[in-house]
C-alpha cells in the first residue's frame, strides 16, 4: 500500500542510504530511520554478492515501505557513486511527496541523536541546503596533487585498479596541455559527499534540461561524488549552509577515520546528528545510539569543531609522533621522523686515546652513562662491560651493523631520561657520520689526530704503523668534513691534539657543564693524560717515511706535554 493515505504519516526527512558491506548493520540502521518515521531508499552496490543482496532485501521485507533503487557499480573515485545517488534520490522524490529534505547517508553511518531532533532541526530551516561546497582554491583537504586539474583533465581509468594507466594518462594530458571546457560556465565546487538537500534544490538538479551535458562532463571528473552535487547546488539553491550535518573525518592521506567503541564519549561531545564511518563490530556504539542507552542529549547546534582539536592531535601524533620514536606510519618515509633521536647524547672522539680511564672519570664527573666505543668493529662496548642493556640491546656488532641508525635511536629511546655518552674513532663503523652530524641532540667533541697515540704506543713494525696511520687519517679527515658541512646541526667542537693538550681544563669544563655537572664547583683536575714523551719524534718519523700527519696540529718534535713536567725544585735560602 503506497497510496497518498498511507504516505501521509511519513515525516518530511527522507533518507537515501548507499550500502555495500556489513549489510546486517545497514539493516539495523535502516530500521532505526524507519521507526522514526523517515522514508528510506536504499542503493546496494552491484559488486555486493547477489545472494547477500537478496538476503538483505528479505530481512527488510517486513517493512514494505523501504524502497530499493536500481543497482550500480560504485567504485571509489568513479561516476557510479553519483549515478547510484541520482537513482535513489529520484525514487525518493517520486515515491514520497511529503519529503522536504533528502539526507544522504551510507550503510556505515550511525545516528547520534534522536531522529526527531534532526526532523525538527530541518523543519525550522525548510529552505536551507546543508552541503559542503567550496572552490578548489578554498579547500585545504585535497590529497593526491589534483585540485583544479580534476575538472580540466579526463580520468577514464580507475585510480585504484589501473594506477599506472591513470598516472600515465594524466602525464600525457599535461604534456600536450590538454584542458577540458567546463560546460555552461559553471564554477566547479568540492566538498563532502554526505549532504542534506531540499526537495526544491535536489529536484532542480535531477530535472535540469542540461543534466545530460553535466552528467557527460562529470562522468570524467576525478572523484565526481565530491563535486557533482556540490557544484550544481550552487546553481539552484536559495540558501546554502556550506557544511555537512554528518560527522566525517579524514586523515592526512585522505582516508576516512573509523570510529570504534572507545570513541563513544568523543561522538557524544560532537553534538552531530550522524557520524561515519562506524566499525561494523562496534557493539557498544550501536547499542548506545540505536537502542537509546546513551540517554537524553542536549538540543544544540551540531559542532564537530569541538573535537577537531583531538583529530588534529591524532594526525600530528601519526605523522610526527614523539621525538626519536619510530612507528609504522613514519618508518618507511625518509624525513618523516620527528627528530632522529629522543634525547641529547654526547660523542667523544680521541678522548679515550689521550686520557687514561677517561670513561670512568667522565661518569664520576657527570653522572651520565658513559660507554666505550659503541661502534667498534669487534663488539659494542657498553658501559661496565655489559653484554645487554635497556631494551634488550646486545653487544653483537653484527646485529648492530644490520641497522646502525636503529641501534642509536633505540639506545636513546630505551634509556631516555639518562644522558648517554660514547667514544668514537676512525676505526669504528662510519655509516652514521651524516646522521649524527645532522642530529640536533648530538654533542660531538673531537680531538683530531688522537688516534695516533695508540699507534705510538704499539709494539709493531713501523711500516705497518705508517700504513695504518695513513688510512686512519684519511677516515678522520672525511669525518671532519662531514662535521664542518653546512647541513650539520649537532653541537660540534673540534680541537687539534696540539691545541687541546696545551690547555685541557677549559674545554673539559665546557663539556662537563654542557652535559650537566652534579655540582656547581669547577673542575680542579683533569683526567690523567697518557705519557706522550717521544710522541713528537714519532710524528716526525712518520713524516720522514713519507706520511704527513697533519690532523694533530703543530705538534713540536721536542715537547713536554701537560701532566708530565718535571717537579719544580724546592726553593732554598742563600745566606
Amino acid at each position: 500500500m503506497n497510496g497518498p493515505e498511507h504516505q501521509r504519516h511519513w515525516g518530511t526527512v527522507g533518507i537515501v542510504m548507499l550500502v555495500h558491506t556489513a549489510l546486517d548493520r545497514a539493516e539495523q540502521v535502516a530500521r532505526h530511520w524507519h521507526a522514526a518515521g523517515c522514508p528510506v531508499v536504499i542503493h546496494c552496490d552491484r559488486t555486493t554478492p547477489t545472494a547477500d543482496y537478496r538476503a538483505f532485501r528479505k530481512a527488510l521485507s517486513d517493512l514494505p515501505d523501504i524502497q530499493f533503487a536500481t543497482r550500480h557499480r560504485c567504485e571509489w573515485g568513479t561516476w557510479g557513486i553519483v549515478a547510484a545517488t541520482q537513482e535513489a534520490s529520484e525514487l525518493m522524490l517520486a515515491q514520497f511527496p511529503n519529503v522536504r529534505h533528502v539526507y544522504l547517508a551510507s550503510g556505515s553511518c550511525l545516528p547520534l541523536r534522536p531522529v526527531q531532533e534532526l526532523i525538527d532541526y530541518l523543519a525550522d530551516r525548510p529552505r536551507t541546503d546543508f552541503i559542503e561546497s567550496a572552490t578548489t582554491s578554498d579547500v585545504p583537504w585535497t590529497v593526491g596533487g589534483l585540485d583544479e586539474e580534476r575538472f580540466t583533465l579526463r580520468f577514464p581509468f580507475s585510480w585504484r585498479k589501473n594506477r599506472k594507466l591513470f598516472d600515465r594518462y594524466v602525464a600525457i594530458q599535461r604534456a600536450v596541455r590538454f584542458r577540458r571546457r567546463v560546460p555552461n560556465g559553471i564554477v566547479p565546487h568540492m566538498g563532502s559527499q554526505w549532504w542534506c538537500l531540499t526537495r526544491q534544490t535536489l529536484s532542480a538538479i535531477l530535472q535540469d534540461p542540461e543534466r545530460a551535458t553535466y552528467d557527460r562532463y562529470f562522468r570524467r571528473v576525478w572523484i565526481p561524488d565530491e563535486s557533482y552535487f556540490q557544484t550544481l547546488a550552487r546553481q539552484y539553491s536559495t540558501k546554502i549552509e556550506s557544511r555537512s550535518l554528518t560527522l566525517s573525518k579524514f586523515d592526512f592521506q585522505g582516508k576516512p577515520h573509523i570510529f570504534y567503541d572507545d570513541h563513544l564519549q568523543l561522538l557524544r561531545r560532537s553534538d552531530c546528528f550522524v557520524a561515519r564511518k562506524i566499525w561494523a563490530h562496534a557493539e557498544l556504539l550501536y547499542e548506545s545510539f540505536l537502542e537509546g542507552k546513551h540517554g537524553a542529549l542536549k538540543r544544540t547546534e551540531p559542532n564537530p569543531g569541538k573535537i577537531d582539536r583531538i583529530f588534529a592531535k591524532a594526525v600530528e601524533r601519526r605523522t610526527r609522533g614523539r621525538p626519536g620514536l619510530y612507528m609504522h606510519s613514519r618508518f618507511p618515509n625518509e624525513g618523516w621522523e620527528n627528530g632522529t633521536t629522543s634525547s641529547k647524547y654526547s660523542v667523544f672522539q680521541g678522548f679515550s686515546d689521550l686520557f687514561e680511564d677517561f670513561e670512568d672519570w667522565l661518569a664520576k664527573a657527570t653522572g651520565a652513562q658513559v660507554h666505550g666505543h659503541l661502534f667498534a668493529p669487534e663488539r659494542v662496548e657498553f658501559a661496565g662491560g655489559q653484554s645487554v642493556i635497556n631494551g634488550a640491546l646486545c653487544d653483537s656488532a653484527e646485529i648492530r651493523d644490520y641497522n646502525p641508525k636503529a641501534f642509536l635511536t633505540s639506545l636513546t629511546w630505551n634509556t631516555r631520561g639518562e644522558w648517554q655518552c660514547f667514544q668514537f674513532g676512525p676505526k669504528d663503523n662510519q655509516e652514521l657520520n651524516w646522521i649524527v652530524a645532522g642530529d640536533p641532540n648530538a654533542q660531538i667533541s673531537v680531538i683530531s689526530g688522537a688516534w695516533a697515540v695508540p699507534l705510538f704506543k704499539s709494539n709493531r713494525n713501523f711500516a705497518e704503523i705508517r700504513k695504518d696511520a695513513a688510512e686512519l687519517q684519511k677516515i678522520e679527515n672525511e669525518h671532519l668534513n662531514v662535521l664542518r658541512a653546512p647541513q650539520s646541526k649537532a653541537r660540534i667542537r673540534i680541537w687539534t691534539m696540539a691545541d687541546f693538550i696545551e690547555s685541557p681544563m677549559e674545554p673539559l669544563q665546557t663539556i662537563i657543564d654542557e652535559i650537566g655537572h652534579k655540582t656547581l664547583r669547577r673542575l680542579t683536575e683533569a683526567p690523567k693524560m697518557t705519557d706522550l714523551t717521544g710522541f713528537g719524534q714519532f710524528l716526525q718519523n712518520l713524516k720522514n717515511q713519507g706520511m704527513h700527519p697533519h690532523l694533530m696540529g703543530d705538534f713540536p718534535v721536542v715537547h713536554d706535554p701537560v701532566g708530565i713536567q718535571p717537579k719544580p725544585r724546592k726553593p732554598y735560602l742563600v745566606q
